[in-house]
């Protein structure tokens, strides 16, 4: 059960990343990879302070943001933005 409140808390902090993505669409590429370092470092925080394992933690990280990366591909080939 702890992994999929982790599973569903991470998923909250990658929807948190796109929202920031999204509104800081004219930075430079390097400030966008500096931020998505930062979100994947709560995400694992996150995952370590509920789990209190290292292998867990990086399992459901993994889960969750192969999970973002599905549903962000799918959307975009749903709902193209122009």
């Amino acid at each position: 059960m702890k992994n999929y409140v982790v599973f569903l808390f991470q998923l909250i902090v990658w929807s948190g990343y796109t929202v920031v993505e999204w509104l800081s669409m004219h930075d430079k590429f390097l400030f966008k990879v500096l931020m998505f370092f930062i979100f994947s470092y709560l995400a694992i925080y996150i995952g370590k302070v509920i789990l209190k394992s290292n292998k867990q933690t990086w399992i459901v990280t993994g889960v969750s943001l192969a999970c973002y990366a599905i549903i962000q591909v799918l959307l975009q080939t749903i709902l193209p933005i122009t």
